[in-house]
């Protein structure tokens, strides 16, 4: 979960879990007398994962267990991501190391409270996409930027969004 304040020239992002906030600058550069766009993508927020140092800490420290889902078919190999697990239980497989409102996990160290981070905004800096982890798992910073920013100059944010998900 995302949320961003402006208060004019700076953004302050919140956020726990595994959604993502990115700053797209833009600007252009003279190259032998032809112009050419530069984007510069700025994350605002960090995906709160199990592997991160100071979340697997956390968990660890409140009796979590960070591990993966297994095959069942014998060669126990791994499956996706690391999940946070209540030792000896095969509950929540949360693969995320902040939520809001799961009890259970955060009886395990999730944490429900958001990290809150704050940054000037430039006249260079024109856009900010705010995405779940199913946007991340497939697409790069650089993707996204490059897919919204025709729609950036149309004024179409809805299309933009559109064309994500397609």
């Amino acid at each position: 979960m995302c949320s961003i304040l402006f208060d004019g020239t700076r953004v302050h992002c919140a956020n726990l879990g595994d959604s993502r906030t990115l700053k797209v600058k833009i600007f252009a550069q003279n190259d032998n007398n032809v112009q050419k766009i530069n984007m510069v993508c700025k994350p605002l927020s960090i995906d709160h994962k199990c592997e991160l140092e100071d979340e697997a800490n956390r968990i660890k420290e409140m009796g979590g267990v960070i591990d993966t889902f297994y095959d069942e078919d014998g060669d126990h190999e791994p499956i996706g991501p690391q999940r946070v697990w209540v030792k000896g239980e095969n509950f929540p497989g949360l693969a995320m190391s902040r939520s809001l409102g799961d009890a259970v996990a955060h009886t395990v160290g999730v944490s429900s409270i958001p990290e809150v981070k704050s940054y000037l905004v430039g006249v260079d800096d024109k856009f900010i996409v705010i995405g779940s982890d199913g946007v991340w798992e497939f697409l790069t910073n650089e993707n996204i930027a490059e897919i919204v920013f025709p729609f950036y100059k149309l004024n179409q944010p809805e299309t933009a969004a559109n064309e994500i998900v397609r």
